[in-house]
């Protein structure tokens, strides 16, 4: 059990070369946190919706997108100040109007999947 860090090498284990495998897959603990964090921004409907629109639309005014999500301007604002502190977006002003677009490219297999899911038929019950 070579991987096992020091601290837990007391540890009983059933299936020793499987917890190896198991630390193997999970990687650096930094690494996982930060997909928690980009997760947790996705577990809003809102900023869910928002990441959407602007993946498949390209750049956003925040009017704009509050009318293509039914938030309310100052939701969106809120929403995509806090997508923006994470990185995952980033605003372009052109004049008076900001126009907000996806930064994380990280985001976009996961945007390509929800999207897609979204799309799809529902299987029929059996019956």
């Amino acid at each position: 059990m070579h991987l096992v860090p020091a601290d837990r090498a007391g540890h009983r284990t059933i299936d020793g070369h499987r917890v190896c495998e198991a630390i193997a897959a999970i990687g650096d603990t930094e690494h996982v946190r930060s997909w928690a964090e980009r997760f947790s921004l996705l577990a809003d409907p809102g900023r869910l919706a928002l990441l959407l629109a602007l993946h498949r639309a390209g750049p956003l005014a925040v009017s704009d997108l509050a009318v293509a999500t039914g938030m309310r301007d100052p939701a969106v604002s809120q929403a995509l100040r806090l997508l923006r502190t994470a990185g995952v977006v980033t605003g372009d002003k052109d004049g008076r109007v900001v126009r907000y677009r996806l930064v994380d490219d990280g985001m976009r297999p996961l945007l390509d999947e929800c999207a897609a899911a979204d799309h799809e038929e529902p299987t029929a019950a059996a019956g």
